[in-house]
């Protein structure tokens, strides 16, 4: 005889069901902006791939300048060279940003980066043993990189609604963190069966994702200024500078990411962790590289909860101040176990930090400031990490790597708590009510 499910059995799993749904809706990445963007999502996937590359370089760059010298001052010493074309182009690409059509700006600089990796395979084919040479390459990575991001960054606000850039930004993260996390490892696994140059070599073929992207996208000219020849004469880096002197919370933004990285960036000490610590080779430190952006990535994809939160910049405050605790912890690790759950938990916490910083500039600065002020935001996210990776390079070649980590970690966050007393009102900021 055919048996029947009870009516009153198949409601509760009915309602289990749509409960399990509804919270993985709410507690996973919110992909609205792939959805009903394609240009958005061209971007992305393209960003994505050559993200890997990136990261795959940065890792090889580190190794191939330690096993060159056996110094970690010479390794910290790779950020401080990309630090002055950053700061400078940076500003001065965020510029150029806001006066000609961003795709082509995109276009330059992404070609720009795939020359470069293509001549750091062939040094590495060539068995060129000369760390200047890296350290000339990486400057000028560093330059076409600052022409690059302020164009891609400020085409979002132009590909998706207000309302969905907390989650474009959230995206975003998550294919940064895909190269963070993929990158390192998989360069690890390649430096350690074919050398550097295979490295580089992925690298420069995963630039052409990006260059398609770019090429696909419409023109991208400032809003309000289709010929570009008024806002040419107008668009400078003072101004930019000047508009963000006169807006505190733009400015707390900048500075809070500027506490993190300074102070509480290790990056340049895992190769002398991997090899004196945890006596490991090039696969260890692979994995050191990778446990920040591990966490990292799994904060971007649980982020459903950020379209929830209005009070950005009380987010930014608290991840900050968690990153620094969290590295601190790294510091005191003695188990290789341990340092990668600490690394990942900091990764969490800058994820939650970016996405909040991203979304306060994007929302509280006008479509003509907005190269500029990614140009700003290029000179701290990406030098504010260099100039951390020449301070913690000096710190542990003085005292120890041990102790520049968590000395790093504790200097961030007292950096945080002062910045915050000095200035309480970005502890009340709105996204209901963005005010620069």
């Amino acid at each position: 005889m055919a048996q029947t499910t009870p009516q009153s059995a198949v409601q509760p799993a009915a309602t289990a069901s749509g409960r399990f749904g509804r919270l993985a809706r709410t507690a996973l990445a919110d992909v609205t902006p792939l959805r009903t963007s394609p240009h958005f999502r061209r971007l992305w996937f393209g960003q994505s791939v050559s993200s890997v590359g990136q990261q795959m370089t940065a890792l090889a760059i580190s190794v191939q300048v330690y096993a060159l010298t056996g110094s970690p001052f010479a390794t910290g010493l790779v950020g401080l060279c990309s630090l002055v074309p950053l700061v400078v182009f940076g500003l001065y690409g965020g510029a150029i940003a806001d006066t000609m059509d961003r795709r082509k700006l995109g276009l330059f600089g992404a070609t720009g980066l795939a020359v470069l990796s293509a001549g750091l395979a062939a040094q590495a084919f060539l068995g060129v043993r000369q760390v200047g040479v890296l350290y000339a390459v990486v400057a000028l990575q560093a330059v076409c990189f600052a022409l690059n991001a302020p164009a891609r960054a400020s085409m979002v606000p132009r590909l998706v609604p207000a309302e969905q850039l907390p989650a474009a930004n959230a995206l975003s993260t998550v294919s940064m963190n895909l190269g963070l996390t993929v990158g390192p490892m998989l360069g690890g696994l390649m430096i350690g069966v074919w050398s550097y140059q295979a490295a580089y070599l992925f690298d420069a073929v995963a630039f052409s994702a990006s260059l398609y992207a770019m090429w696909r996208l419409p023109s991208m000219r400032p809003e309000g200024d289709p010929a570009g020849s008024a806002r040419r004469a107008r668009a400078s880096v003072l101004d930019g500078l000047r508009f963000l002197r006169d807006r505190p919370n733009l400015r707390m933004s900048f500075m809070a990411d500027l506490a993190a990285m300074v102070f509480g960036m290790p990056r340049a000490l895992f190769p002398a962790l991997a090899l004196v610590l945890y006596h490991g080779d090039a696969g260890t430190v692979g994995l050191l590289a990778a446990a920040p952006a591990v966490g990292a990535l799994l904060g971007a994809l649980f982020s459903g909860w950020v379209g929830r939160v209005h009070r950005h910049g009380l987010a930014v405050i608290c991840a900050v101040l968690a990153w620094g605790l969290s590295i601190a912890g790294f510091g005191l690790a003695r188990q290789l176990w341990l340092g990668l759950i600490l690394l990942a938990m900091a990764g969490a916490a800058d994820t939650v930090s970016m996405i909040f910083r991203n979304t306060i500039m994007q929302a509280a600065a006008p479509d003509d400031m907005r190269g500029r002020l990614q140009g700003v935001f290029v000179v701290v996210v990406a030098g504010g990490p260099r100039l951390g990776d020449f301070e913690s390079g000096s710190v542990a070649q003085l005292t120890s790597p041990t102790f520049s980590a968590v000395s790093g970690g504790l200097a961030c966050v007292a950096a945080m708590l002062i910045l915050t007393a000095r200035h309480p009102a970005f502890a009340r900021y709105d996204s209901r009510n963005p005010t620069a």
